[in-house]
């Protein structure tokens, strides 16, 4: 039986160990491991590829999150708008910051923040007060705005940025799964509100050797102030007028990172033909409402960090594609407003349902750049033998 993993690393790997294992040894040699060469050439060089005028290389993806609500001052007393519907880390970093998560819902068809839903929330629970945004139901300000570019689509930023421009909120874009991708015009995610946040866990399609993320701005003091916070607010060293984190990405995965970003582009446009493939598959085999494939927008640039379907009878098709070797993953079982550390919010089941039916509804199917044309057929076959 074909074997079919959700992502086959082993596979990337092979194709850049003889590239990469001599820049680790190199680093080795050197024995310089925190903010060195490398993570100073990655900096420049993601920001290059993401057109943006600065990037700030970080430990994690969510350190990243983190980072930006710090150096935009947002803490105790500060809301953060944000969608129910996806990774933790999104909605955890604001709590961390000391500030209150606030819940809208997402675009059916693209899973994204809605604006709709976003100025509906802003209509009808909060007021503006001495030229601040404050919820009514809690008496706190209204600081920010965190729209998530879920599965490597852009959320739709122009009415989101508009909204923020009306009531003075500063953006992050959460584009742990967006890196190359691009909303309407060719503006590349992360470059289009004052932060973008950026993640290299091994999955994503720029993945490091372990934990790894960046920082984008095209504002310098934002750039500056994120640099000395991420070395526990310290300029000069051991001098702190700030209180930061280390949030430090290392050198080894900067290493590493820099060798794979040359690939980037070709590996996103294998994503893409592997996503044409299923696309045209499963609209031949005609599974009508049974199961949807995603949505890409024209004029935007889709990287497929995952190619997420809408199914019938989800959690049974994902059982039958377990049982013939078949990898996938639902992104994600359970909306944060739901989850049990976010009860304190006060939201209950309902409140957002087109969260709520996605998570009922999703599931992820392999799409990484080394897939065959036999292992897609495999998959295709199995779903088609589900439906049929």
């Amino acid at each position: 039986m074909t074997n079919v993993p959700l992502l086959d690393l082993k596979a990337q790997f092979a194709q850049i160990r003889a590239e990469v294992m001599p820049v680790i040894d190199k680093v080795c040699a050197g024995q310089h491991f925190i903010l060195g060469e490398h993570v100073r050439a990655l900096e420049e060089e993601v920001a290059r590829y993401c057109a943006a005028s600065f990037g700030i290389g970080v430990s994690s993806g969510t350190d990243a999150l983190l980072l930006a609500l710090m150096a935009l001052g947002i803490g105790a007393g500060d809301e953060v708008i944000t969608s129910p519907f996806t990774f933790f880390a999104t909605a955890g970093t604001i709590a961390r910051a000391g500030a209150r998560p606030l819940f809208c819902d997402i675009d059916p068809l693209t899973f994204n923040l809605s604006p709709a839903a976003v100025q509906a929330f802003i209509d009808n629970h909060c007021v503006a007060e001495a030229g601040r945004l404050v919820n009514r139901a809690t008496g706190g300000r209204i600081r920010a705005m965190m729209p998530v570019h879920l599965y490597g689509q852009c959320a739709d930023m122009d009415p989101l940025m508009a909204i923020a421009r009306r009531h003075g909120l500063r953006v992050i874009e959460d584009a742990a799964q967006a890196i190359g991708s691009e909303y309407s015009g060719g503006t590349r995610a992360g470059t289009i509100g004052d932060i973008g946040c950026f993640s290299f866990f091994p999955s994503k399609n720029l993945g490091a050797f372990g934990d790894a993320g960046l920082c984008t701005t095209n504002d310098p003091e934002l750039a500056e102030s994120m640099r000395v916070l991420r070395v526990h607010g310290g300029k000069p060293k051991y001098f702190h007028a700030v209180i930061g984190g280390n949030f430090r990405i290392d050198e080894l995965q900067a290493a590493v990172l820099r060798v794979k970003l040359r690939y980037l582009d070709g590996w996103t446009g294998a994503r893409q033909r592997n996503a044409a493939y299923y696309d045209a598959a499963f609209a031949n085999a005609g599974f009508g409402t049974k199961l949807r494939t995603p949505v890409a927008l024209a004029g935007y640039r889709h990287i497929f960090n995952q190619y997420v379907v809408r199914a019938q009878s989800r959690d049974d098709l994902k059982a039958r594609l377990t049982e013939r070797s078949i990898g996938s993953e639902i992104y994600y079982p359970v909306p944060l407003h739901l989850q049990k550390c976010f009860a304190y919010l006060g939201y209950r089941p309902g409140d957002f349902p087109e969260s709520e039916l996605a998570a009922r509804e999703t599931l992820a199917l392999p799409i990484y750049p080394e897939l065959t044309e036999a292992q897609m057929a495999h998959v295709v076959a199995t779903i088609t033998g589900f439906y049929g």
